[in-house]
């Protein structure tokens, strides 16, 4: 069954796909009616907008897809690999556009109707912005990194637009035609930038980096709501898959509360967790029992099997829960831990 999240991940994706294509003619128009090299430029890293586009929209249709025999966990990884395509066609426009700006100081030709060029890249700008910033907010909330790659990539369009329409101001004003190479080199490095820091984002998704924002997300919440018979969080693990994220960790619970008891534990400890992430969020936890060291780091009020005296509770942080270490130890001599 295809999610919500993933069904509204590929709409937008589609609506970003076309609005690529429309402003891609425009600013086409926009250039052959000034010939400023500033303006192919930005028609260039439009092409990127248009093929990333659809690359990211079929990736968003492969990660929506039902998980089956031969993906278990989905086809979530789909758009780290779109995402870094999109990442390396905005560097490689990035070059493309500093040789362009290059051979345009060595052979500079006439630029002609300024205004109605800026008033069309102008345009352009602010639907790219709007596109972008709703892709990026959208892409945020599901987890969506070929979303937010996509979003990102509007937005470099619309800061190097910008960047353009000002350059042809100044131009328009001074008649200097040099200046023309000199914003479109300038915003070429912008873009190159833009597009390793999409790269970067792919790849540490398909090798799994740990996501620190999200844990301290989880963590935060897991502290708010900590219920006495969690006594100790550890061995906590995410890992994404295009819109949904799966967790695994070891939750300690006291050792004599029966499998039905400690499986309600954990079901309070995944409600809390869905409540937050919604249903981009697959939990998988695994009980421990608790020891009699454990005595120390747990505030269960009336506990009958206490062997210690509670010292102090161990504040979940995103360290300690990524330990394989158990039941936390902050509180412990090291003499004690396992």
């Amino acid at each position: 069954m295809i999610s919500e999240h993933a069904q509204l991940n590929f709409r937008i994706q589609r609506v970003v796909a076309i609005v690529a294509v429309v402003l891609f003619v425009f600013k086409l128009v926009a250039w052959w009616m000034t010939r400023s090299v500033a303006v192919l430029t930005d028609a260039l890293e439009s092409t990127v907008n248009v093929v990333a586009g659809f690359i990211s929209l079929y990736s968003l249709y492969i990660a929506s897809k039902p998980r089956d025999k031969e993906h278990p966990y989905g086809h979530g990884k789909a758009e780290f690999v779109s995402a870094a395509v999109e990442g390396s066609l905005v560097g490689i426009a990035g070059i493309v556009i500093i040789y362009e700006a290059i051979n345009n100081f060595i052979h500079p030709h006439v630029i002609q109707k300024l205004d109605t060029g800026m008033a069309i890249i102008g345009f352009t700008a602010i639907i790219n912005y709007v596109t972008g910033w709703y892709a990026i907010k959208t892409g945020k909330k599901n987890n969506s990194l070929a979303l937010v790659a996509s979003g990102k990539h509007l937005q470099s369009d619309t800061y190097s637009t910008v960047g353009i329409v000002i350059g042809m101001a100044v131009i328009f004003w001074t008649n200097w035609i040099w200046l023309d190479s000199a914003v479109a080199i300038g915003f070429a490095f912008f873009i190159i930038y833009t597009g390793y820091t999409i790269v970067r984002s792919s790849i540490a998704g398909i090798m799994d980096e740990a996501d620190h924002a999200l844990l301290e997300k989880l963590v935060s919440r897991m502290n708010a709501d900590r219920r006495e018979n969690w006594v100790d969080l550890h061995n906590l693990r995410i890992i994404k898959f295009g819109p949904v994220l799966h967790v695994d960790c070891h939750l300690t619970v006291p050792w004599f509360l029966n499998v039905h008891e400690a499986h309600n534990e954990v079901e309070a400890f995944s409600a809390i967790a869905k409540n937050e992430f919604g249903e981009s969020l697959e939990l998988f936890v695994h009980a421990d029992g608790c020891l009699d060291f454990s005595c120390r780091i747990c505030s269960k009020a009336g506990c009958p099997e206490r062997k210690n005296p509670f010292e102090k509770r161990v504040e979940w942080d995103v360290h300690n829960i990524a330990s394989d270490e158990k039941h936390g130890f902050a509180a412990l001599p090291i003499g004690q831990k396992l």
